[in-house]
């Protein structure tokens, strides 16, 4: 029998299946930096209704993604998105920047753009996928990135 539970970001009217969220995976490509895996890992539950955050960490990955200059570094960071969305079925993958990052010491709206850059790449990497940008600010605050364009 399924338990029903409210989606966070569904109305009141709607419901989902607490079993389905139990196991839904979301993946997030970010820093290593250990201050904003909380709030990444809250606000992307709340956004793909998952239970679980497959965490894909380096330093500075959307430089790393928009660059694509260490081949080496652009595979492993694939291939452990491809375990998440293969093994997890992953509902959704996130790009993620912040304030203060010592892989990417960028003014904001460099990474911004890195991270808009590295979002497009991941979409045609995973073209089934949504895939959204994140910005963490000062305040460890987390904002989605719209669309350039």
């Amino acid at each position: 029998m399924l338990r029903w539970g409210r989606s966070p970001r569904r109305s009141s009217d709607e419901r989902w299946p607490q079993e389905r969220m139990e196991m839904r995976f979301c993946t997030a490509i970010s820093c290593m930096d250990g201050r904003i895996q909380l709030p990444v890992i809250r606000y992307l539950q709340t956004r793909f209704h998952a239970k679980y955050v497959d965490l894909i960490t380096e330093p500075g990955p959307s430089l790393i993604l928009a660059r694509q200059t260490d081949s080496g570094l652009v595979k492993s960071i694939l291939a452990r998105v491809h375990i998440s969305v293969s093994n997890h079925h992953s509902v959704g993958i996130a790009v993620v920047g912040h304030h203060d990052c010592a892989g990417n010491p960028a003014t904001k709206d460099e990474q911004v753009l890195h991270i808009r850059e590295s979002v497009k790449f991941a979409r045609q990497q995973y073209e089934k996928s949504e895939v959204i940008g994140l910005w963490v600010d000062e305040n460890w605050e987390v904002f989605e990135i719209a669309e350039s364009g």
